[in-house]
């Protein structure tokens, strides 16, 4: 068990410093995670724990991986790409926006919804995202602009510029979509899908079109490590704070 400690916590660590090397950034999306996680498993591995602790805490890493992983295997499979259809309406879930700058995420999902709207012209989207700290503009105005500036039609790109949370994204969007009776596509990154369709049939979407987007490979696996804990939440919560 000392040397699995170890062994977890080096890793921990080393993807740690990949993700802020790569990013340029100390505290990018969830990484400090990775660095408090490499901290605890090399502090309790050096630790002269006795033998009952390490096989309380074998017991534990067990439970901890089976749960990990039959959440995770829900989440994969949902990643898989799919057949385009024609919907009604796109919703676009809005990312995290620096200044005016959209990040890579934000920018996967715009050009995964410009492929669908190029290839459906009759479908209408919905871009939404509020304004949080370190954004100039609304997620939901720049992505609009994005849209029109790469040929999107104004009178196709609704706003939703409110919402703080993928759950808000969903709730605020439905002023603007019939969520009983249209068909309504929505578009985020493919470690996201799952999670979205959960809170979309929570908040009471009855026939929607999973849209998933790339993710840049090097974070995919803090991607989905983070989403992990998103989901449990959902599962938990059962979209009762309304």
């Amino acid at each position: 068990m000392r040397y699995y400690l170890l062994m977890l916590g080096s890793l921990n660590l080393l993807y740690y410093l990949v993700l802020a090397i790569y990013s340029r950034r100390l505290k990018s999306t969830f990484a400090v995670f990775w660095l408090m996680s490499g901290g605890v498993h090399l502090v309790l591995g050096c630790a002269p724990l006795p033998v009952s602790a390490y096989c309380v805490l074998g017991w534990a890493a067990a439970v901890s991986w089976a749960v990990f992983l039959a959440v995770e295997i829900r989440i994969i499979w949902w990643m898989r790409p799919r057949r385009d259809e024609e919907t009604d309406w796109l919703i676009v879930l809005g990312a995290q926006v620096r200044g005016r700058y959209i990040t890579n995420s934000l920018r996967r999902r715009l050009d995964r919804a410009l492929r669908y709207l190029h290839q459906f012209p009759e479908t209408k989207v919905v871009v939404s995202g509020g304004q949080g700290p370190g954004e100039e503009i609304s997620e939901a105005d720049a992505m609009a602009q994005y849209l029109i500036e790469q040929g999107i039609s104004e009178d196709r790109v609704f706003r939703e510029d409110q919402s703080t949370s993928t759950r808000e994204n969903l709730r605020f969007s439905r002023s603007y979509v019939d969520v009983q009776k249209e068909r309504i596509g929505i578009v985020t990154n493919d470690f996201h899908i799952y999670r979205s369709s959960v809170i979309a049939r929570q908040e009471g979407y009855r026939k929607i079109f999973m849209i998933p987007a790339d993710s840049n490979p090097v974070f995919q696996l803090n991607y989905l490590v983070r989403e992990f804990f998103g989901v449990v939440q959902v599962w938990i919560t059962g979209g009762r704070k309304r």
